[in-house]
């Protein structure tokens, strides 16, 4: 392996630790339950206005007509770009970048989307509709009447000149997201689960559950069903919204969120209130029958109080992951060397597992919450750029 090679993989696999490292999911807060995004699958480019209830806070989305207007399903991206920024600000890394180059392969992985060519192309056209989406808010507009910014600056996708082979890609946040994700507490962590809720309205109500209903004790969180219809932001008439959430509460498909009606003595209109679930109130016909640990907002830099408080367990369960990792260091499994045969053939694995070594021990913070799984995606990156050399 030629020292140039040697400085590839290592250059690339800085960018990608985070995804190795099983890194928390995070989503930015401000973006949890404003109407940023349209709910429905079909193209949108009916705008979206919204004004708070005090009529203090304020947003316009408009759609570009040939693309349409960038979904809650496009929101993915940014939830995993948003969650590498905050891992690498926990990590302790100066100058986080705004453009981040990454793989197609992982981005799909880490929100749970098949990594199919069809895949590969849906993702470019959601790139395209955060590229070509326009929001205008006085939400952090500091000493400006408004702020104007799509959620993306742009992407670029690269490619080998002389193989043709896809090289990742590099998105360029715009600086609201961004600084938005790096200001303190900026970031909430969310259920991996949520990428599985298939619905607009479900995951735009996980989000509303997640922001207001994560620290509200017992009692939870309760909000009118036409409030709750304005800030969706939903296409559509006010009786079939009301509808659909009342078919979305009797089913309670929430990770880690209970949804119920309530209709209050002298009030038209019922109320949707959302509680955290306890151990003892699974979700109904969801495998996972413990609900996920404490939830608090996130700081990027701790302060005192509640800024910067991170999930004990979670704590203790990577520390105690990463002590396993580091148990396990050297050893490569039958089941590990039989996936890299399958999908990564004709490489010297040993070789390769040397240079994996070297990286990790180059810094005590690289512990990888499994080391099999790490070390698969250091062969996959490398054999994804350098294949063509077989």
């Amino acid at each position: 392996m030629t020292r140039a090679a040697q400085n590839g993989i290592n250059d690339q696999f800085e960018l990608f630790l985070p995804y190795i490292a099983d890194m928390p999911l995070r989503d930015q807060r401000e973006m949890m339950e404003r109407p940023f995004f349209s709910l429905a699958k079909s193209k949108r480019v009916k705008p979206i206005d919204y004004t708070s209830p005090d009529g203090k806070a304020w947003v316009h989305v408009s759609a570009n007509p040939d693309y349409g207007m960038a979904t809650i399903w496009d929101a993915d991206i940014l939830i995993y770009c948003a969650s590498v920024l905050a891992d690498m600000a926990r990590r302790g890394l100066n100058d986080i970048p705004r453009k981040l180059h990454l793989m197609p392969y992982d981005l799909l992985r880490a929100i749970h989307r098949p990594t199919t060519g069809r895949a590969y192309e849906l993702l470019g056209q959601s790139l395209d509709r955060l590229v070509a989406t326009t929001i205008k808010t006085n939400i952090r507009a500091e000493n400006r009447r408004e702020a104007t910014f799509s959620w993306l600056d742009g992407w670029t996708q690269l490619v080998d000149e002389r193989t043709e082979r896809s090289r990742g890609m590099t998105i360029e946040l715009s600086n609201w997201f961004y600084e938005g994700v790096l200001m303190q507490g900026g970031v909430l962590s969310i259920d991996r689960a949520y990428f599985d809720l298939t619905g607009g309205r479900e995951r735009w109500l996980y989000k509303v559950a997640r922001k207001h209903a994560g620290g509200a004790g017992e009692g939870g969180f309760a909000i009118s069903m036409p409030t709750l219809f304005e800030k969706s932001g939903a296409e559509g008439a006010y009786r079939r919204f009301k509808f659909e959430i009342a078919k979305i509460a009797e089913r309670d498909p929430l990770p880690g969120y209970t949804l119920e009606l309530e209709q209050a003595d002298g009030k038209r209109e019922p109320s949707l209130r959302m509680r955290r679930r306890i151990s003892a109130d699974p979700r109904p016909g969801n495998a996972q029958k413990t609900a996920p640990a404490v939830a608090k907002p996130v700081s990027v830099s701790p302060s005192a109080g509640e800024k910067g408080m991170f999930d004990a367990s979670a704590i203790i369960r990577r520390t105690v992951v990463g002590l396993s990792a580091k148990a396990n260091a050297g050893e490569i499994t039958d089941a590990t060397m039989a996936t890299l045969r399958a999908e990564c053939p004709g490489w010297d694995y040993q070789s390769l597992h040397q240079e994996f070594r070297d990286w990790l021990n180059g810094d005590a913070e690289r512990t990888p919450v499994n080391y099999q799984k790490a070390f698969i995606g250091f062969v996959r990156r490398f054999h994804e750029k350098n294949r063509h050399r077989l």
